[in-house]
């Protein structure tokens, strides 16, 4: 695998700009863009590896569909990304569920002006009678869309809202006509962010420039 630990200041991209970072391993927090191969946690090293959904193909598995009936109460809304003190307090309780590498603020993974810079970007917001108990921060590009962060009420854990936020994600920007979803990074052994592997038509960047094929795991 190819070693990189790069990182950038960008104010503002626009969506092909966008496009072409995330399909090169970039992603970003706010105004700060960084790419890096290899990882370590606990003193163990982690090879890592950007993920993307092929929206045109992705077909849910059995355990998504049952994380879709196990919300089918919820409400799904889309718009603008604006942070308030509905979503401050939400950070706050989601940021109660880590004992490790706790997450300090919201503005940690968003820029003070998050709907425009660097890029544009929508909050998928689940609620309940009225009150957000999941929300995913989702950046748009010109053909395909990137997950920047998720939190949720750790009291509605039952529900798997971590999943269900991805598959919403996933569904508005199939909505939207874009190609690709970028999930983030994962790494090629067994971690915390090993649910991100358990999606169809899931590929994973390579470092040396291609995409390649992951098998689902369910």
């Amino acid at each position: 695998m190819k070693y990189l630990n790069q990182y950038a200041f960008i104010d503002h991209a626009e969506p092909d700009q966008m496009d072409s970072l995330w399909a090169q391993g970039w992603r970003h927090f706010g105004t700060y863009f960084f790419r890096y191969s290899v990882t370590m946690h606990d003193e163990m090293i982690y090879r890592v590896i950007p993920l993307r959904i092929r929206l045109a193909d992705f077909i849910l598995s059995r355990s998504q569909k049952r994380v879709l009936a196990k919300n089918r109460d919820a409400q799904v809304v889309l718009h603008e990304t604006e942070i308030d003190q509905t979503r401050l307090d939400l950070f706050d309780r989601h940021r109660d569920r880590f004992s490790d590498n706790v997450p300090d603020s919201i503005f940690g993974f968003l820029s003070v002006d998050p709907a425009r810079l660097p890029c544009r970007n929508v909050e998928i917001g689940i609620y309940l009678d009225d009150r957000l108990i999941a929300a995913n921060y989702l950046d748009i590009g010109q053909t395909a869309s990137s997950a920047v962060y998720s939190m949720f009420d750790p009291a509605e854990s039952p529900r798997s809202p971590g999943i269900f936020l991805i598959l919403q994600g996933i569904f508005q920007s199939i909505e939207m006509g874009l190609q690709y979803y970028y999930l983030g990074y994962a790494y090629r052994e067994p971690y915390l962010y090993d649910y991100k592997k358990n999606f169809s038509a899931l590929e994973y960047y390579d470092w040396g420039g291609g995409w390649e094929e992951v098998e689902s795991r369910k």
